[in-house]
C-alpha cells in the first residue's frame, strides 16, 4: 500500500477518535443540556417526596430519567472539550488529567442512580428520600472535584 494512502488512512482514523474543536460547543451543550435535565428530575422527586401523597408515577419516570442521563457522563467529556477549546465550561482539566478519577466518579453516579430507581419502584418514602440522598451526594462528589465553582 502507498505512504500516501496509509497516512490518508491514518488522518481519516485520528480525526474520528478526537473531536474537532468546531464540535466542542455541540459537545459541551449537550453535556450541560443533560446535566439540566439531571436537576430537573432531582427538583421533580424532591418536590413529589415532600407530599403528603407522593405522586410515584413521577418519581418512577424521573428515576428512569436520571438514570438514563447519568448513563451519558462518561461519553460527554471527549478530549478537546474542555475550555482549551475556547468554549465556556464548568469542566475542570481533572476531568482529562485524572480519567480514572472521573470514570470512577462517573460509575458512583450510575450505581446510585440504579438504585434510586430501584427504591422508586415502590412506595417506601424514606427508601426512596435514602437513594435520592445517595444519588444526590456522589453529584456533589464529583462537583467537588470535577466541576468549576459558580
Amino acid at each position: 500500500m502507498p505512504a500516501i494512502r496509509i497516512c490518508a488512512m491514518i488522518a481519516a482514523a485520528a480525526s474520528l477518535a478526537v473531536p474537532s474543536i468546531a464540535a466542542a460547543p455541540d459537545t459541551v451543550k449537550a453535556r450541560q443540556d443533560n446535566f439540566k435535565s439531571m436537576g430537573r428530575s432531582m427538583k421533580l422527586i424532591s418536590d413529589e417526596l415532600r407530599k403528603d401523597a407522593p405522586g410515584f408515577a413521577i418519581v418512577r419516570r424521573e428515576a428512569a430519567a436520571l438514570e438514563r442521563a447519568g448513563a451519558r457522563i462518561g461519553r460527554l467529556f471527549p478530549k478537546g472539550t474542555g475550555a482549551e477549546a475556547g468554549v465556556k465550561t464548568g469542566a475542570r482539566a481533572a476531568i482529562w488529567s485524572q480519567p480514572a478519577g472521573f470514570r470512577t466518579a462517573a460509575v458512583n453516579l450510575n450505581t446510585a442512580t440504579k438504585g434510586l430507581r430501584a427504591a422508586a419502584a415502590g412506595t417506601d418514602v424514606g427508601r426512596i428520600r435514602a437513594a435520592l440522598g445517595a444519588t444526590g451526594g456522589t453529584c456533589k462528589g464529583c462537583h467537588d472535584k470535577f466541576r468549576v465553582p459558580d
